[in-house]
Parts: C-alpha cells; sequence; structure tokens
C-alpha cells in the first residue's frame, strides 16, 4: 500500500508520518508537494500536522487552495482515504471534506501533552481494528485544536455513527475536564460518510507494536 504525505510550507509533522508510515510491514510513503495536482499511484493520502502557510488568517484556511487539494478532494470523492492529522484535521474542514471547523482552544492556551481518547465507533476504516469504549493515550499538540458544529451538524455526526473518538479521562469518562480544547461533545476525531463500513464485523482490538 502506498501513501501520499502531503507537504506544505509550515508542515512540520510530514517527516514524522513518512517515517513511522514506512515501517509498516507492506508500506510505503512518500512526500506529495503542494504545487503537485496528481495522486496517481497512491493507495492512501496522509495530510500532516504543523502550520500550513504559518496558519495565517486561519488554521488551514490557505492550504485549502493549494493545487495539490483538488486532487485530494477527488481521490476522496471515488472513495479514496485520507487521512487529516492535527493541522490536516483543520485543512480537511476548512475544504469541506469534513464538516465543523477547528477554532481556538478554550481559554486560548497552546496544549502540548499526552490526552487519553475514547473510541465512539468501529464502523470506520480508522477504527475497526479498535474495541468500541477502548480507551487509547495519544500525544496531542494544539493552539486551535476546539472542535466546533452547529446542533444540526452534530446530530447528524451522532446518528450517523461519524464521530470517531471523544477527548475522556483515564476511565474513558468524557468531563469537562477530560476535554484539553472546549471541543463540543468532547469530539476528538470524525469521519465522512464514505469512511464508514456499516455493521462491520469485530475486529482485533489494538495491540502495542513489537519493539
Amino acid at each position: 500500500m502506498k501513501f501520499a504525505v502531503i507537504r506544505f510550507p509550515g508542515s512540520n509533522c510530514d517527516q514524522d508520518c513518512v517515517l513511522a508510515l514506512n515501517a509498516i510491514p507492506g508500506a510505503s510513503a512518500d512526500f506529495v508537494w503542494h504545487k503537485d495536482t496528481s495522486l496517481a499511484g497512491f493507495d492512501a493520502v496522509v495530510v500532516p500536522g504543523g502550520f500550513s502557510y504559518g496558519d495565517y488568517l486561519r488554521c488551514g484556511a490557505i492550504a485549502r487552495f493549494s493545487p495539490i487539494m483538488q486532487a485530494v478532494k477527488s481521490f476522496a470523492a471515488s472513495g479514496g482515504t485520507v487521512l487529516g492529522i492535527c493541522n490536516g484535521f483543520q485543512i480537511l474542514c476548512e475544504s469541506g471534506l469534513l464538516p465543523g471547523a477547528l477554532v481556538r482552544n478554550k481559554g486560548l492556551h497552546f496544549v502540548c501533552k499526552h490526552q487519553h481518547l475514547r473510541v465512539e465507533s468501529t464502523n470506520s476504516r480508522f477504527t475497526r481494528a479498535a474495541t468500541k469504549g477502548q480507551v487509547l493515550n495519544i500525544p496531542i499538540a494544539h493552539g486551535e485544536g476546539c472542535y466546533f458544529a452547529d446542533d444540526a451538524t452534530l446530530a447528524a455526526l451522532n446518528a450517523n455513527d461519524q464521530i470517531l473518538v471523544r477527548y475522556c479521562d483515564t476511565q474513558g469518562q468524557t468531563t469537562e475536564a477530560s476535554n484539553p480544547n472546549g471541543s463540543r461533545e468532547n469530539i476528538a476525531g470524525i469521519c465522512n460518510p464514505k469512511c464508514l463500513r456499516p455493521n462491520a464485523p469485530p475486529r482485533t482490538r489494538l495491540r502495542p507494536r513489537p519493539r
């Protein structure tokens, strides 16, 4: 499986993505520059974190106009797998590939720490190897990670099983104290309907990769 990792001016986690993906057996990853216009030959796309275009105007607001994003949108429309991490999540929302928006953290502080997430859905390509209710511990680092959507959008996300993970505490409780940025309903990750796998059979629980 070949991954395209999109590289924008200001990306700073793109090399981490390529390194991690190339470590997966049977996978390979290459950089794709933001001025490129084709994703031919790739099986999946990763839009990495960082500060694309210096996060001027609004996070992801300029990156959405990069030539490569038209190819990303076409790739997603045809059923291709696209993963947005951190700034990549912001870019996908700005591009209309995901609903809602990412705004300044509650309290206006940059947050950098390990954070617990509760798996909400296992019907997506990204979470089908997890167990519903499983608590993950991942690093986060963002200043504009507060997910916002109106009530109608939130209702649709819940009804369609598009909420993948929520911020939680060590026991899996989604409390205000466990929400690091003020995201509505403690939402930490979502998908669009094309990524859903309705009634997907249970898969093996996620396990740490052997060292």
